[in-house]
């Protein structure tokens, strides 16, 4: 373990959920990595996020990492304010007889940020997986999602211009650099790779693909379904399984019965890691059609189980996670995806090829790494309102 930074302080994340979450993803797993690296480094760490219907208390987790859970969906984003304006009163969960105020605050951007320049006094790091652009129109009306894209691309980009601003693949910070966000304020911290429990599983014996994906249209598994469904008289043993839960399964099951492959389509809802494991093992490709990703977890995970992945092309930082035609396949178009998964299926030689560079490419990172970058990032940290008063950048990048 390093040594504490002489520097290293209390740190306050705010995101949206947590990993107990049922509607938790890779997001959350990110910031739980980072906040438990910055603990073995000698800073403290909380994680203010939403309740859910588990009830879960406040609770210190075997981490370190103190959880706070207030509000809802949409109600998170006041009650970080108020328990924080509150702790500045000496009462509430971030008043000093809870664990301290912050030194300094970690804003995750799932779209909405928490807009902490406005009501906080301390520095702050705005941290962005992905940009939304096209995924507000997906799931939301069209006047709700014009102005969801206006708050993250313009409000949103004004309100942080002081701060720092943290993202995980480079090509989400090309996008923000775009909308406005000066080059030297962004910087790339990278997934680490989370390790698999060991399995002793081997390859199926019939071509058996997996997608591990939360359950919402953006994740767009229909694509996965679309393509066992038109791979299926060519490969009449193809199954596929997908792993994950969410809102969206039962229209994901309308959808399979529509094309005729529901005896081909496993619904393995949540799995546990040893199963993930054990599906990733033996799965001969892993699909990733999402519409957009800041990197895309599950694709290094499978790439550690040997398993190459196929992806589209246009999904941000997937373009990193995915070395197209070294650990995977990146499709263009709809059409493209599905001849890229059928090569996959049909060439033994490639898939093996793909999946051992895929195991040496998601071996090369790690959470160590990452959590080093990160606090040298927070150790460099100002105050937007510092930064104000002497018309300097908010940070010092080390």
């Amino acid at each position: 373990m390093e040594r504490p930074s002489a520097t290293a302080g209390h740190v306050l994340f705010l995101n949206w959920r947590d990993t107990r979450n049922p509607e938790g993803g890779g997001s959350e797993v990110y910031v739980e990595r980072i906040a438990a690296e910055l603990i073995a480094r000698g800073f403290r760490a909380t994680i203010f996020c939403a309740a859910h219907r588990q009830g879960l208390p406040d609770e210190v987790n075997d981490d370190g990492i103190r959880l706070v859970r207030r509000g809802g969906r949409y109600t998170v984003y006041p009650w970080a304010a108020l328990c924080y304006l509150a702790g500045a009163l000496g009462f509430g969960p971030m008043s000093h007889r809870h664990g301290g105020r912050p030194d300094a605050l970690v804003d995750v951007c799932n779209g909405v940020p928490f807009m902490t320049p406005l009501w906080a006094r301390r520095p702050i790091v705005k941290l962005i997986h992905h940009i939304h652009r096209e995924q507000w129109g997906v799931v939301l009306p069209a006047w709700v999602a014009r102005f969801g894209w206006w708050v993250e691309s313009t409000l949103a980009v004004r309100i942080y211009r002081r701060c720092h601003h943290v993202t995980v693949s480079e090509a989400t910070r090309q996008e923000m650099v775009q909308l406005g966000v000066p080059a030297e304020q962004v910087s790339v911290v990278h997934n680490g790779t989370p390790p698999l429990p060991h399995t002793d599983v081997e390859r199926t014996s019939s071509p058996l693909l997996v997608t591990l994906n939360r359950l919402v249209p953006h994740k767009r598994v229909e694509v996965a379904l679309r393509a066992v469904a038109t791979l299926a008289d060519e490969l009449p043993q193809l199954r596929l399984v997908v792993a994950g839960q969410g809102w969206w399964e039962g229209r994901l099951r309308e959808v399979a019965n529509e094309l005729g492959i529901t005896d081909r389509v496993e619904f393995r809802g949540f799995v546990t890691e040893e199963e993930k494991a054990a599906l990733l093992g033996s799965a001969w490709v892993a699909l990733t059609p999402s519409l957009k990703e800041g990197w895309g977890l599950t694709i290094v995970e499978a790439g550690s189980a040997g398993t190459p992945t196929v992806a589209f092309r246009s999904a941000g930082g997937v373009v990193e996670a995915v070395v197209d035609g070294q650990t995977g396949l990146l499709a263009d178009d709809m059409d493209d995806y599905v001849a890229k998964v059928r090569t996959l299926l049909h060439d033994h030689e490639l898939r093996q090829r793909l999946g051992a560079a895929a195991r040496e490419h998601a071996a090369s990172f790690t959470w160590p790494a990452a959590g080093s970058r990160f606090a040298a990032l927070l150790e460099s940290a100002e105050s937007p309102r510092q930064t104000r008063s002497r018309g300097a950048p908010s940070y010092r990048l080390p």
